[in-house]
C-alpha cells in the first residue's frame, strides 16, 4: 500500500523551493511536496461557519485544488507571496531593480530569495472566474506584486471600499467575493492564513514592508536603503509566519 506523501514528508519550515526556480520550474504548479503542504495547512474549519475547506488535489500537468460542497465550488492554486525582485535566472525580469539589488552581497540576496521560497512565502488564491487576484497584483503598477499592498486591498474589500480610485485590486477581489466571504471578515482571513504578523493587533492597519503613502506612489523600493528595509521586513514576516505554521502543524499532530 502506497504511503501518503503527507506522512512521508511533514512540513519543514526550513526547507525552501528555490532550487525549482533556479531550474526554471514553477513550484506552485509542479512541486508535489509544496502542494501537499498546502493541503495540510488549509484543509481546516472556516471561521464563517465551521465547515471544513476540503481540498481535492488535481493535476493536469500542473497542480491545483478543487472544492465543492454546500459552500460552493472553488478552484485554487498555490502562489508565492514574496517578491525579492531578484533576477535569479538572468532573464531580464525586474530590470529596473537590478541596479539597486546588485548593491547587496550575493549571499544576502540568496538568503532573501531562499527565505521567500520557504512555506511561509506561499498561499493559495482562487482561480477560474476571469482575471485572478494573483495575476492582477503582479500586473498592476500600483501593487507591483507586493503582498503587503495586496493585503491592504483585501482589508479595504472587507471594509466595503472597492472603488478603483481607492482599491486598485477591488475589481479582481470582487470576482472572488464568495471566496473571501468564507472567512467572515478580515480578521478571519488573516487568522486562517497565518498573516497576523502583517497587521496591527486589532487588524485595522497593515504593517507595510516599506513606508506607504497611498497607491499613487511608486510601490517598488526606490533606493538601496529602502530595499534593505523591504528585504529585512519581508524576511522577518516570512520567519514569523513560518513559526506560526510550525506551531500549528505540531499541535495538529499532537507533538
Amino acid at each position: 500500500m502506497e504511503q501518503n506523501i503527507n506522512e512521508l514528508i511533514p512540513i519543514n519550515i526550513i526547507h525552501d523551493f528555490s532550487d525549482d526556480y533556479l531550474k526554471d520550474i514553477d513550484p506552485d504548479g509542479h512541486n508535489k511536496i509544496l502542494n501537499n503542504w498546502h493541503k495540510i495547512l488549509w484543509e481546516k474549519c472556516l471561521p464563517s461557519n465551521d465547515e471544513i475547506l476540503t481540498l481535492e488535489t488535481k493535476n493536469k500537468g500542473y497542480f491545483y485544488f478543487y472544492h465543492k460542497s454546500k459552500l460552493g465550488e472553488y478552484y485554487f492554486t498555490s502562489d508565492s507571496i514574496i517578491n525579492s525582485y531578484f533576477d535569479y535566472a538572468s532573464t531580464g525580469r525586474h530590470k529596473a531593480m537590478q541596479e539597486i539589488v546588485s548593491q547587496f552581497s550575493k549571499d544576502g540576496i540568496m538568503q532573501f530569495f531562499k527565505t521567500a521560497s520557504s512555506i511561509g512565502g506561499y498561499i493559495i488564491f482562487p482561480i477560474g472566474n476571469g482575471y485572478t487576484l494573483n495575476q492582477s497584483r503582479g500586473c498592476n503598477a500600483k501593487i507591483s506584486d507586493r503582498f503587503d499592498l495586496t493585503l491592504e486591498c483585501i482589508r479595504l474589500f472587507y471594509n466595503n471600499e472597492i472603488e478603483p480610485n481607492i482599491n486598485p485590486l477591488g475589481k479582481s477581489i470582487i470576482r472572488y467575493a464568495d471566496f473571501f466571504k468564507l472567512f467572515k471578515d478580515f480578521r478571519g482571513y488573516c487568522d486562517f492564513f497565518f498573516l497576523q504578523d502583517l497587521t496591527t493587533e486589532n487588524y485595522s492597519k497593515i504593517k507595510y514592508f516599506i513606508p506607504f503613502n497611498g497607491f499613487n506612489g511608486k510601490p517598488k523600493p526606490a533606493s538601496v536603503e529602502e530595499y534593505k528595509i523591504f528585504k529585512d521586513n519581508c524576511i522577518n514576516f516570512v520567519n514569523c509566519r513560518n513559526t506560526r505554521i510550525d506551531k500549528y502543524v505540531k499541535n495538529w499532530h499532537g507533538t
